[in-house]
């Protein structure tokens, strides 16, 4: 009976209220914009908007290991995927400037798209590697005074939950631009709304862990396996660990 209703609620309330939330987060982003910087727009408006979204579909989120995190200092952030409420997740709760690498195809998205194209995420073509390597090139210019990069490293949501081999991208950009990497850590996500249905499930907890900044010195190949390697290893930890808080 609760999922039955969890259910009802979810198409007569959560939807219209996450659809009038983005419509109006989405015209203040477009708004603020031509006066004010990224990160204060993205603040005042994807923030709220991501909280708010947590919010109605009953989602709590703890976070774990902000420690680690040095003021004004640019990471290449690298995270696991496993629904698309990690967006949320982040957005909401990470508490850093930062810009997207997201698919390109998500420019077509209503309002989202055009917001995160203004706010300067980087929309990255992966059937054309000429497109997107100008991408990237284009992105490094926006990653200053404390500014960060987001990449989800396996390249797609996790079908299964199981955190799936990276993709070299982000770490040949951090060796590129001599940025720590930041592993992050998402779990519960992938309960609330796993892929392939649109069925949300209540009651349900979301964790971020922010681990240790692994340093970059260099740019050779073995570096860059390290860096995928320890990464991996990292985001891995609290996947099968019952208590993120030791990780942290």
């Amino acid at each position: 009976m609760s999922r039955l209703l969890f259910f009802i609620y979810s198409w007569l309330v959560f939807v219209p209220l996450m659809a009038i939330t983005t419509l109006v987060c989405g015209v203040i982003c477009l708004a603020l914009v031509p006066f004010l910087p990224a990160d204060r727009v993205a603040r005042y408006t994807a923030v709220p908007w991501a909280r708010l979204c947590l919010l109605y579909s009953g989602v709590r989120v703890d976070i774990y290991g902000q420690h680690h995190l040095q003021p004004e200092q640019s990471y290449v952030i690298v995270a696991n995927h496993l629904s698309q409420f990690d967006i949320f997740v982040l957005y909401g709760y990470l508490g850093m400037d930062f810009r997207w690498v997201m698919k390109h195809e998500l420019r077509k998205v209503p309002i989202i798209g055009i917001c995160c194209e203004k706010l300067g995420h980087i929309f990255i073509n992966r059937s054309d590697s000429q497109a997107a390597i100008a991408s990237l090139n284009a992105a490094r210019a926006r990653l200053n005074n404390g500014a960060s990069v987001v990449f989800f490293p396996e390249g797609t949501r996790s079908r299964d939950g199981q955190l799936k081999p990276f993709k070299k991208g982000a770490f040949k950009m951090a060796q590129e631009l001599q940025l720590p990497v930041l592993p992050v850590t998402l779990t519960g996500t992938f309960d609330i709304l796993p892929p392939g249905t649109i069925r949300l499930q209540p009651g349900h907890q979301a964790t971020l862990t922010l681990h240790a900044p692994l340093a970059v010195t260099g740019h050779d190949e073995s570096e860059l396996l390290s860096l995928m390697e320890r990464s991996h290893a990292a985001i891995a930890s609290p996947l099968t660990e019952p208590c993120p808080q030791a990780l942290a």
